[in-house]
């Protein structure tokens, strides 16, 4: 394996075809330590990266390549799995045997225990051993747990915006437990490049509207890390909605507190305090809520709080970019940790507004 200077780290994609990998793709052209190495794809292989991307070809003239475990480790030293659920775990033993770091953005290395996963997503699995090992990739909550790893499971979308919403309140025992409500909204992107018909212009624009209610597979992975940020079994309430928009989470988490002295004040300086170490994450002052366009792009969260004295409940809004905080962007970010380099290295802190 041609591990590269340290300055030079050769990097693979397998999956790079999809709207996951050309945004890994897109970050490590502007990475100052990233050579890509590697563009792994099935239904694409053997066409030009810029066929696919033609927007992108003045600057990258790699072609998509048939998945080959044995060059994939021969040329590279950190490989991202952009795939559908079920085939990192596949692929992920192999590569890390032959001694490659390995990031993966499918659910299969979310779980700590492996019989959630298979009961969501009725796929079974045979590398247990492995999966103990993966480092839940959310940096602002498991920094420690990522820098050592050398398989980490990015989270999703939905739970990282959800996550960092909840985390103070749970770290703190500041909510009532099981009270908490996620009402979530996500951008179309988030459903991938395929020709789905509810993803079509004329099926989601001008359109919104709940899905995969209160069976989503993202539920257990929130209160897999609730749990354990509480340091109790938790449970909570999470709907999704389809939003007429390409990119974006906005997640607008509702919980009881247990002191309802509290104020919206309080809570500003508890969440400024608990992130005051975490480059990504925006409080927001008072009276001010997170719109997604404000993280478009970026890597980005931005998180607007509430309280509202009559019923007794906080109100913690959460905006990021589905394809990059939710995705891409934090897989960077856990990369950067893995490899001792700042958590902001290569990656953008501006949105293009409006």
């Amino acid at each position: 394996m041609n591990i590269g200077s340290q300055e030079d780290i050769p990097v693979g994609i397998i999956g790079a075809s999809g709207y996951g990998g050309v945004q890994l793709v897109r970050l490590f052209m502007e990475h100052p330590h990233i050579q890509l190495a590697y563009l792994g794809g099935d239904s694409s292989a053997g066409r030009q990266f810029s066929d696919l991307y033609p927007h992108l070809g003045f600057k990258q003239k790699l072609k998509v390549e048939a998945i080959d475990l044995d060059i994939v480790a021969e040329r590279t030293q950190v490989v991202f799995l952009a795939l559908p659920n079920g085939l990192a775990s596949e692929m992920a033993p192999d590569l890390i045997e032959r001694g490659c770091k390995v990031l993966d953005l499918s659910a299969d290395y979310r779980f700590t225990n492996l019989n959630t996963y298979e009961d969501w997503y009725g796929i079974k699995r045979q590398d247990h051993q492995l999966s103990a090992t993966a480092a839940y990739g959310l940096p602002e909550v498991y920094p420690e747990q990522i820098a050592n790893a050398q398989l980490v499971g990015c989270p999703g979308c939905f739970p990282t915006a959800s996550l960092l919403a909840l985390a103070p309140l749970l770290k703190q025992g500041l909510i009532e437990p099981n009270s908490a409500i996620i009402d979530a909204k996500t951008g179309t992107s988030g459903g991938g490049r395929q020709a789905k018909p509810h993803l079509l212009l004329a099926e989601a624009n001008d359109s919104m509207g709940p899905y995969g209610v209160a069976r989503h597979r993202h539920t257990p992975e929130i209160e897999q890390v609730s749990s354990d940020l509480a340091g109790r079994e938790m449970v909570v309430q999470f709907t999704p909605h389809l939003a007429p928009m390409t990119r974006g989470i906005l997640a607008t988490v509702y919980a009881t507190m247990r002191d309802p002295g509290l104020v919206r004040e309080d809570l500003i300086t508890i969440y400024s305090a608990f992130y005051r170490s975490s480059a990504w994450v925006k409080v927001l002052p008072s009276g001010t809520y997170p719109q997604t366009k404000w993280a478009y792009g970026t890597n980005l969260c931005y998180l607007g709080l509430e309280v509202d004295q009559r019923t007794g409940r906080v109100i913690v809004m959460s905006a990021i970019d589905n394809l990059m905080k939710g995705q891409a962007g934090q897989a960077v970010q856990c990369l950067n940790l893995m490899m001792g380099w700042p958590e902001t290295l290569g990656l953008p802190e501006l949105t293009f507004y409006p």
